[in-house]
């Protein structure tokens, strides 16, 4: 399929959103998708999980999606480098973490696939001076997909259903009671004492980076996270909500880079909320 012919197939946008995503954005969700392809694929055939060094869990289905997505990035983006969870030696690759790159997680949610819990997700996000300013987040289980845009003065987010319609979507204002998401399988002591502190009129635990998305279509307000993640998990969830108008601050209130290659790309903890007017309540 052609690059001209990709854009006229699959852009099919809502016509009253004054913008429409470019064909990147387009490309990028179309190759999420078609990683998400792979992993129900390998699902029918049958799951075979291993555990990796750190003890996390690796599946056929993570090496399949990681496999179709850089084949895709070959093409589409020969010359950015891309850090990937599934690359022993992805860090290798960048020399500047000022300069562009991509960070991919082929298969966000392992745990949630591995037990039939559909929350996993596939996440392309492109860096660009240490933030993402497009991230990609492609649910299979579901056929949505979420892409935010910030490449552009003119910012600009979507959600993508099965049929290939872009909709645009947007955060919320904050009221005084809350509708928090939390992390199905790591709500740990930190985020239960955080969570007391604030009125929370609904408590929503959900897998993988649906979290930020969910916020970024308006249906939640806020996602504090105390527990160590790594780069690839947050990027392009974090490159969605803010583009559709929302933020993400570490936990001094400051603002969130990529690239930290010291650390071996491991994240602080953060806050990722829909108003940004709430950090002055949280900070």
């Amino acid at each position: 399929m052609s690059p001209h012919k990709s854009l006229v197939e699959m852009q099919n946008c809502d016509r009253s959103n004054p913008i429409a995503p470019n064909e990147l954005a387009i490309a990028l969700e179309t190759l999420a998708r078609r990683a998400g392809a792979a992993i129900l694929q390998v699902k029918r055939e049958g799951i075979h999980a291993e555990s990796k060094s750190d003890g996390s869990p690796v599946t056929d289905a993570d090496l399949a999606a990681n496999a179709v997505i850089l084949e895709g990035l070959c093409s589409l983006l020969p010359d950015v480098p891309v850090i990937t969870e599934e690359g022993e030696d992805s860090l290798r690759v960048l020399a500047d973490p000022d300069c562009d790159f991509l960070l991919i997680d082929p298969l966000d949610g392992t745990r949630e696939f591995v037990s039939s819990d559909p929350d996993y997700t596939v996440n392309i996000a492109y860096i660009r001076g240490r933030r993402p300013v497009l991230g990609v987040v492609h649910m299979p289980e579901t056929g949505l997909s979420w892409v935010g845009d910030s490449r552009s003065a003119q910012k600009a987010a979507w959600q993508i259903d099965v049929t290939g319609a872009w909709k645009p979507i947007q955060t919320r204002h904050a009221s005084e009671v809350l509708d928090i998401l939390a992390s199905r399988s790591h709500l740990d002591p930190a985020t239960e004492a955080f969570l007391e502190k604030f009125p929370t009129s609904k408590l929503v635990r959900r897998g993988s980076s649906l979290k930020f998305c969910l916020i970024a279509a308006g249906e939640g307000d806020l996602y504090p996270r105390f527990g160590p993640t790594m780069e690839w998990d947050t990027a392009a969830g974090d490159g969605v909500l803010t583009a559709a108008g929302g933020t993400m601050l570490d936990l001094n209130g400051q603002a969130f880079f990529y690239g930290k290659i010291q650390e071996d790309c491991r994240n602080c903890g953060f806050m990722a909320m829909g108003d940004p007017l709430l950090a002055a309540t949280i900070f």
